[in-house]
């Protein structure tokens, strides 16, 4: 099968890294077939940088009004002929050989209803700096998945900026969730993955990870998404007793309560109590599908968390939250 690649590139206020993401796609080893950037009604510089660099490369540049880096990515997906699809974040930076690496399972052929390819990632700070190698050695959930269990009971780690993915899986799974500004990845890697779609990992950087303090990552934006997300799955995953799965008590709301302990605490001790009572009053939409036992301790403490998530007596209400999740 001749494999044609199309980079997409979401692009929303990136002014200050899209030069250097685009470089890394134009510098490829193996060059991508396509390169399209999707302007999602970016209000700085960041298309006129573009315009510039595709005066003298192949780049196509589309505008939409802003809607979100799902719907900027489905927008690119659905305007390509190519077959696959690798996907790009504003401020990450491919490696040289990123298509070379993730285009060559896809070619060798050796794995039924191949459709996913990804590897392994560096993260890098604001400036570029190395923080860590390869970031994925470090998380708890194996790769490739095997289960849907695997899929479900952690975030997934697969990272689009990572990843090559067959464009007809894509297009059947019903691309991007455009309610969802975080999580939109494991969303339709999971569908994917219910359909039947195989992966590949690879056990090698491929991309370097941009994470700083602005990044979408500790956004309202992506708070509001992850609980989309949770009320997704919940539905797409009723319990099953007589086959002894219990979905939302063992492993969906588990999660979301891992992640959602770990924000709170983290913006409580850093005093942006906003953030701490959204946690707070998301951690309290999942406690109906705990366990009894944590259900009735978080009813009970809950009246002394709120009083208590203040000032001085912030410490009081992180002692609380503990208590009642352990």
């Amino acid at each position: 099968m001749s494999i044609r690649i199309a980079a997409v590139i979401p692009l929303y206020n990136g002014a200050p890294f899209i030069e250097a993401a685009l470089h890394s796609v134009l510098g490829q080893t193996r060059p991508a077939d396509e390169v399209i950037v999707v302007n999602d009604g970016s209000t700085d510089e960041g298309p006129a940088i573009v315009e510039e660099i595709a005066r003298h490369h192949p780049v196509r540049l589309l505008h939409k009004p802003n809607g979100g880096q799902s719907s900027a990515r489905n927008l690119a997906i659905r305007s390509t002929t190519c077959s696959h699809i690798a996907l790009l974040d504003q401020d990450d930076i491919w490696y040289e050989d990123h298509l070379a690496a993730l285009h060559q399972p896809f070619a060798d052929a050796e794995i039924r209803r191949l459709g996913l390819v990804y590897g392994n990632l560096d993260q890098i700070d604001r400036n570029g700096r190395l923080i860590t190698e390869h970031c994925l050695d470090q998380v708890p959930t194996p790769h490739p998945k095997r289960s849907l269990m695997q899929c479900l009971q952690h975030d997934m780690f697969i990272l689009p900026g990572a990843s090559l993915v067959d464009r007809q899986a894509m297009l059947d799974a019903g691309l991007f969730d455009e309610r969802l500004s975080g999580y939109e990845d494991d969303d339709l890697f999971v569908r994917l993955y219910s359909m039947g779609v195989k992966s590949c990992y690879l056990d090698k950087s491929v991309t370097m990870w941009r994470i700083y303090p602005e990044s979408t990552s500790f956004s309202a934006r992506m708070g509001r998404s992850r609980m989309i997300y949770f009320h997704k799955l919940i539905e797409a995953h009723p319990d099953e007793p007589r086959l002894g799965l219990f979905w939302g008590r063992d492993v969906i709301a588990p999660r979301f309560t891992s992640i959602l302990r770990s924000e709170f605490l983290q913006a409580s001790k850093a005093a942006d109590f906003a953030r701490a009572l959204r946690a707070w009053d998301d951690l309290k939409t999942v406690a109906p599908h705990m366990k009894k036992s944590v259900q009735m301790r978080i009813r009970l403490v809950g009246p002394l968390i709120e009083a208590t998530l203040a000032g001085p007596l912030t410490s009081v209400a992180r002692r609380l939250l503990r208590h009642a999740l352990r």
